[in-house]
C-alpha cells in the first residue's frame, strides 16, 4: 500500500452512518472531532481533502425518536431535513477547532446527470479546495426521489472522486476490511489486503447491506471502487475507528483493503457518460457487435443491434447489452428509440431509405461511447 496512497495529493474520504452515529445512538462528537483532526493533519502535509458524510437520516431518526429506518420516501426526506442540521453543525464546529473552514454541498444524481450542472459542481468543489475549505458533501435526501437518488454514499463518494479527479477514495466503515465472505456468518472468512479494483471476484465476495442504520453494504463499496478506478483513483476500505487511520493510510501503512486502479484513467467526458448519466433505454447486440465495440474499438452500427428497449430521444444515453443481457457499454444515441427500432439489423447504407434522412451512419459513435 505504500507507494499508491503515500503519493496521493487529492483525496475523498467517505464516512458511513453507523460510524458517525455510533450505530444510531446519535452523532459521535469525539469520533468526528478525531477525523477532523486527522484531516487537518493531512492538509498540513499538502493533501487536498473532501469529505462525503453520511449520517443525516440516522441523526434525524434519533432526533425524531424513531427506532427503525422508514421505507416511505417522505419520511426519509423529513428525517434527513431534521438530521442535516445537526450533522453540518457538528462538522463545522469540529473543523473550526482545527482552524479550518467547511462548506456544505448537497447533490442529487440529477445535478451530475446534466452536463452544465456537472461542470458547475466540479468547478465549485475545486474552487472550495483551492481556497483551503473542506467541502462536506452529502446526497440531498430532503428532495431526492428514487429516480434521481444515488442510493448510498459509497456511490456518491466514487462519483465525487471522479468529478474532482481525485487520486484516492477512502471508505471508512464499521468493518475492518473487505473479506472473502461475510465474517459475521462465515468463520473461515479472511481479509483481502490488496486486489485490483473491478476484479469480478470481488463482487462475488461482497454481500448485502451492512447494517440497519445505513443503506450501503460491502457490495456497494466494491462497485464504488470499480467506478473510482475509471479515473485512476485507488480505493481504501478501512475500519473508521482504527487509531489514526487516515494519518497512517496516507503515510503508506497497510490498513484494511486497498483496491488498486490498474487501468488507464478514462477521459473525463467518458466518465460522465459511464457514471453520471442514467440510461434512458437499452440496445442488445449480437456477438459480432460486442467484439467490434470491446475488442476493436469500433462505433456501434445498426446492423449489429438485435433489440431495443425503453423510450429515448436522440442525444440521450442508452445502455449497451451483450446477448446475455450484461451491460458492456453506454453511449449517446444518434437516433431516437422509434427510429432505432426500424434500423435493427440493417446496414448503414439503408438508413436514408428507411427513415428518409441520415443523421449519422452509426447508432452510437465511438467518441460518444464508453466500454464498461
Amino acid at each position: 500500500m505504500t507507494s499508491e496512497l503515500a503519493a496521493c495529493r487529492r483525496v475523498v474520504v467517505k464516512i458511513g452512518s453507523s460510524l458517525l452515529t455510533n450505530e444510531g445512538q446519535g452523532l459521535d462528537r469525539g469520533a468526528i472531532a478525531d477525523w477532523a483532526r486527522q484531516i487537518a493533519g493531512l492538509r498540513a502535509r499538502g493533501l487536498e481533502v473532501l469529505v462525503v458524510s453520511s449520517g443525516a437520516i440516522a441523526e434525524g431518526l434519533k432526533r425524531l425518536g424513531w427506532t427503525k429506518r422508514p421505507s416511505a420516501v417522505n419520511e426519509l426526506q423529513a428525517a434527513a431535513a431534521v438530521g442535516q442540521m445537526g450533522l453540518v453543525q457538528m462538522w463545522e464546529s469540529c473543523f473550526a477547532e482545527q482552524g479550518l473552514h467547511t462548506a456544505q454541498v448537497l447533490l442529487t444524481h440529477e445535478d451530475l446527470g446534466d452536463r452544465r450542472r456537472y461542470l458547475n459542481a466540479r468547478t465549485t468543489l475545486k474552487t472550495l479546495v483551492a481556497l483551503g475549505v473542506v467541502p462536506v458533501i452529502n446526497e440531498n435526501d430532503t428532495v431526492v426521489v428514487d429516480e434521481i437518488r444515488f442510493g448510498d454514499n459509497d456511490t456518491l463518494g466514487s462519483l465525487v472522486t471522479n468529478l474532482i479527479e481525485g487520486d484516492a477514495f477512502v471508505i471508512l466503515t464499521d468493518q475492518k476490511a473487505l473479506y472473502t465472505a461475510d465474517p459475521r456468518r462465515d468463520a473461515a472468512a479472511t481479509p483481502v489486503s490488496r486486489a485490483e479494483a473491478g476484479d469480478p471476484a470481488l463482487e462475488a465476495m461482497a454481500g448485502g447491506a451492512g447494517s440497519a442504520i445505513g443503506s450501503g453494504g460491502m457490495l456497494t463499496k466494491v462497485l464504488a471502487a470499480k467506478r473510482a478506478g475509471r479515473s485512476g483513483a485507488h480505493t481504501a476500505i478501512a475500519w473508521g475507528r482504527e487509531p489514526e487511520v487516515l494519518t497512517r493510510l496516507f503515510a503508506g501503512e497497510a490498513i484494511g483493503t486497498l483496491l488498486v486502479a490498474s487501468t488507464q484513467p478514462v477521459a473525463a467526458r467518458k466518465q460522465w457518460l459511464a457514471d453520471f448519466l442514467k440510461p434512458a433505454g437499452q440496445l442488445t447486440l449480437d456477438a459480432g457487435a460486442v467484439k467490434a465495440l470491446t475488442a476493436d474499438g469500433k462505433s456501434l452500427l445498426a446492423i449489429g443491434v438485435a433489440a431495443v428497449a425503453g423510450e429515448f430521444e436522440r442525444g440521450e444515453v442508452v445502455g449497451v447489452l451483450s446477448p446475455e443481457g450484461r451491460e458492456i457499454a453506454r453511449g449517446l444515441a444518434n437516433y431516437d428509440s422509434a427510429e432505432t427500432a426500424k434500423l435493427l439489423g440493417r446496414p448503414s447504407s439503408e438508413i436514408e431509405s428507411i427513415l428518409g434522412y441520415v443523421a449519422e451512419p452509426e447508432l452510437i459513435h465511438r467518441d460518444n461511447l464508453v466500454v464498461l
